[in-house]
């Protein structure tokens, strides 16, 4: 049985891909700060490259509770 659930227009606190975001804004560089965009290009692709290898860590950004309803 498929159910409907009614969500706002706009609503990114309920989107798994905001989740990727903030992973990426928090971890992606740490403590560093990159020298030009060509390094804070880098670091991101390497941090992205990392999470397609942990497919686990990617299905828990759908386990949020925040997002959990959205992603049933």
């Amino acid at each position: 049985m498929i159910e409907l659930h009614f969500l706002p227009a706009y609503s990114p606190e309920l989107n798994p891909a905001e989740c990727l975001n903030q992973d990426v804004k928090t971890n992606a560089l740490g403590k560093r700060r990159p020298v030009n965009v060509t390094r804070l290009e880098a670091d991101v692709r390497r941090f992205l490259r990392s999470c397609q290898r942990r497919p686990t860590k990617l299905a828990r950004y759908f386990h949020e509770r925040h997002v959990r309803c959205a992603a049933a």
